[in-house]
């Protein structure tokens, strides 16, 4: 499997979600799920500290917790490159310095590591100066308790201002991005977001590239669909552009006699400053798919005809 770089990280062209890890996947399917990942050639996890808070009975770090558990019975750290999130947990919401310490800190006890390979803040705090971010980041990069550091839902000028802090001040830098990205979200990324990326050199890794589940084809007009995202991917199923992309994907997944989500994903991977594309899998056989966008190349018309088709 040929691996792409995230700053000095080598990572597999698909990164596996953990944010299912201890929500819809329990302990014992998570494991399945990683076992299998890995067997694929998979090699970069992401997650983030508040998975699952959302969940009735959850505090947060229920994913990290089974993603530390997993890699020490399997011996496997050193194989992986893991991402995960700060600044939403119940216990350290925000990202001021001391807050940010905690965090970090909490994270790395239960992924049971004694580094972060990818740390990105999971969402801006504009109560917190930009100077104040950066400056505690790269104090956790320079104590060795984080690799590299990425950013994910940010305003663009919030996004300009750390750059350029980080630039001016020699401190480290982001190095990649994480959006809400895909067929049926553009905006939420081209545009000033994807330009700023592009100016500075940050690679995306773009979330909800599958929509929540839509772009996997099984959301149809009458169709019911047993899972908790069904609300979040059923929205586009009445819509022009929804109805247009699933066309498109239909046809181009014929044509490559791929799965549906395969070729969503292709096409993701194949966006200008995108490294690799995220998604999760519940089930062991969710997943295939996934792994096979590392085998799957469109061609020119392919990608038009999907760009097109989300315009």
């Amino acid at each position: 499997m040929v691996m792409t770089k995230i700053g000095d990280l080598d990572v597999s062209p698909l990164a596996l979600g953990g944010n299912v890890f201890g929500w819809t996947a329990d302990r014992e399917r998570s494991f399945e799920v990683l076992d299998a990942y890995v067997a694929g050639g998979g090699t970069f996890l992401d997650t983030a500290d508040q998975y699952s808070a959302w969940v009735q009975g959850n505090g947060g770090g229920e994913s990290e917790t089974i993603i530390g558990d997993w890699t020490a019975s399997r011996r496997n750290r050193d194989d992986l490159v893991i991402a995960t999130k700060g600044g939403r947990h119940p216990d350290h919401m925000g990202l001021s310095a001391p807050t940010m310490r905690a965090a970090v800190d909490d994270s790395l006890k239960r992924l049971r590591t004694d580094r972060i390979d990818l740390y990105y803040t999971h969402f801006d705090d504009p109560s917190v100066p930009v100077e104040e971010i950066m400056t505690t980041l790269d104090e956790l990069v320079t104590a060795g308790k984080i690799r590299q550091i990425a950013v994910s839902n940010v305003e663009p000028d919030r996004l300009r201002a750390s750059l350029e802090f980080s630039e001016r001040e020699g401190t480290a830098r982001y190095v990649a991005i994480q959006p809400h990205y895909s067929l049926v979200s553009r905006d939420t990324y081209e545009g000033a977001r994807r330009d700023l990326a592009e100016k500075h050199g940050l690679v995306a890794v773009p979330y909800y590239g599958l929509a929540a589940g839509f772009l996997t084809g099984k959301y149809r007009p009458g169709a019911t669909v047993d899972s908790v995202r069904a609300g979040g991917a059923s929205k586009h199923t009445d819509t022009e552009r929804g109805r247009n992309v699933l066309a498109a994907l239909d046809a181009v997944a014929e044509e490559q006699h791929k799965a549906v989500a395969t070729i969503a994903l292709a096409w993701l991977a194949a966006r200008l400053t995108v490294a690799t594309p995220l998604a999760s899998a519940r089930t062991l056989d969710q997943l295939p798919p996934l792994l096979d966008v590392a085998r799957t190349t469109l061609t020119a018309d392919q990608a038009t005809r999907l760009t097109e088709a989300s315009a």
